[in-house]
């Protein structure tokens, strides 16, 4: 039986795209991988909010770890703690809901930007 001929081997950039929301190890598969030798409009565009949804998740996490162990360390389990970590949910909460909205942008192969941070990703990164 002869292989189907008639699957395009091309990529728009779809798939650099999904790949890119899967961690920041995704991001470089992504990046490393799939797009320096087959650079999509739409696979650069995919890469720039995702590294900053990545960036952004990191260092609010970092912080937040921060206020956790010096709230920890300094009052034991008190009540603002609990306010803290209530908090920190929220903010978790949103970053996934950023997340799934750029993942199905992805998905559907469209260049929408995730609220808050996707506009500012295309001007910081505008090398990718």
């Amino acid at each position: 039986m002869e292989p189907n001929n008639n699957i395009s081997t091309t990529d728009n950039g779809k798939n650099v795209g999904i790949i890119s929301y899967l961690t920041i190890i995704g991001w470089l598969i992504a990046y490393f991988g799939m797009h320096q030798n087959n650079k999509t409009e739409l696979g650069s565009y995919q890469l720039r909010q995702t590294l900053l949804l990545h960036i952004a998740s990191f260092l609010v996490s970092w912080v937040l770890g921060m206020i956790f162990a010096a709230i920890f360390f300094s009052t034991g389990f008190a009540g603002s703690w609990f306010g803290v970590y209530g908090l920190t949910w929220i903010i978790r909460l949103a970053f996934i809901i950023l997340w799934l909205i750029g993942f199905i942008g992805a998905v559907n192969g469209e260049k929408k930007p995730i609220p808050l941070i996707g506009e500012r990703a295309q001007t910081l990164f505008s090398g990718i």
